[in-house]
């Protein structure tokens, strides 16, 4: 064969296999591009923005289940992890939603985490978006029902705590009439129904205050107070029954300690520790309440000699209608209340509340309290 015709038939060969490179090439581009959007597909115009804006859980999922957006509540939630659902109820509503095509909106209550008891109650809506998208968006709800259950549990332990005194005077009533015709049963009588008729205004009061303290405005108009201030008008009101038992009060501690907050209500939370302590004290005993500031808190304890709490009852004394001792309480008048009233006055300030006790060694309650900014000199000093 002519030389001329080699190199002609070789060039023609090597266009031919060259275009076969080039179309397999671009064959393989197309299908990679369809891949990567298949994997990392696209969100739809301003999806990206509206769920950046978001203050509550908002997920978008391909048809794969795979989330390709999540605003930041979804994660703070814990509905997202390694982008996917945690969650295997929240993905069968994605697919029934998928199949039907119609939106649904369901309650849900899902576990906080892999272990543990406590879990999380959402409001769930799950929608189409588009044609090939699913959106699912989640209210929490958790803090709603935790209200709620809170407020069934109050209604609950009031409903129990005055049927005792309540009945009480009834009986007594019929009692007192039976006998009419016995003064000293007359007087004992009177003298019982008269003690019951105070724990239910007792019980009455502190409820109507545990009522206010958690009202959106319980702190008022706040102005600069003298800790010291506020607890010598607590034991000012606690005095005549510390003598009755012939229990000393003695206070000790800073004099330029300011906090900023409502008086009658920091008086009544250091009144209730110091109205604890008596009662839980034994007689010819010490009650010592201190102030002291500390890096910009304002530190008010009140310490007995008292029989101590358990380790166990240590996290619930500051619940509502709780006592560690049922019996010693009801005798001793408590109605359960004072160190709830304690929690919520200090923590509208602010504060905080800690406990410390051991069996047979006593308590120490601390109220913690930020310091004022500005502390006023000393009463008869020149400003």
């Amino acid at each position: 064969m002519d030389s001329t015709w080699l190199v002609l038939l070789s060039l023609g060969l090597g266009l031919a296999v060259g275009a076969g490179f080039v179309w397999i090439l671009h064959i393989a581009a197309r299908r990679g591009d369809h891949a990567r959007q298949v994997v990392s597909p696209a969100v739809p115009d301003g999806v990206d923005q509206v769920l950046d804006a978001l203050e509550s859980a908002g997920v978008v999922l391909d048809p794969s289940n795979n989330v390709i957006k999540a605003s930041p509540g979804a994660h703070s939630v814990g509905l997202v992890w390694n982008g996917a659902l945690v969650h295997a109820h929240l993905i069968d509503l994605v697919n029934r939603v998928r199949r039907t095509g119609e939106s649904l909106t369901e309650e849900c209550e899902l576990s906080r985490g892999p272990f543990g008891d406590a879990n999380i109650h959402l409001s769930v809506r799950v929608a189409r978006l588009g044609s090939r998208y699913i959106l699912l968006l989640a209210e929490d709800r958790t803090e709603s029902f935790r209200l709620e259950a809170v407020r069934r549990d109050f209604v609950a332990n009031i409903s129990h705590e005055l049927k005792t005194p309540i009945g009480a005077v009834g009986l007594l009533a019929e009692a007192l009439d039976d006998a009419s015709d016995d003064p000293d049963q007359v007087r004992r009588f009177a003298l019982r129904l008269s003690e019951e008729a105070q724990r239910l205004a007792r019980i009455t009061q502190d409820i109507i205050e545990l009522s206010r303290l958690q009202a959106t405005d319980a702190l008022g108009d706040a102005s600069e107070l003298s800790a010291s201030k506020v607890v010598k008008a607590a034991i000012d009101q606690n005095r005549v029954a510390a003598e009755r038992r012939n229990i000393e009060l003695a206070m000790r501690g800073e004099k330029q300690a300011f906090v900023l907050g409502n008086e009658s209500l920091l008086v009544t939370a250091v009144h209730n520790l110091i109205s604890n302590a008596i009662q839980y004290s034994p007689d010819d005993s010490r009650i010592g309440i201190g102030v002291r500031t500390s890096g910009g808190v304002v530190e008010i304890a009140v310490t007995d000699q008292g029989e101590g709490i358990p380790e166990d009852d240590l996290d619930r004394v500051f619940e509502r209608f709780f006592r560690v001792d049922q019996a010693r309480s009801r005798n001793t008048g408590g109605t359960g209340l004072g160190l709830a009233i304690v929690k919520h006055a200090v923590q509208n300030h602010g504060g905080e509340v800690r406990v410390w006790s051991q069996p047979g060694r006593g308590s120490t309650f601390t109220i913690r309290l930020p310091e004022a900014s500005t502390v006023r000199p000393p009463i008869g000093d020149t400003p």
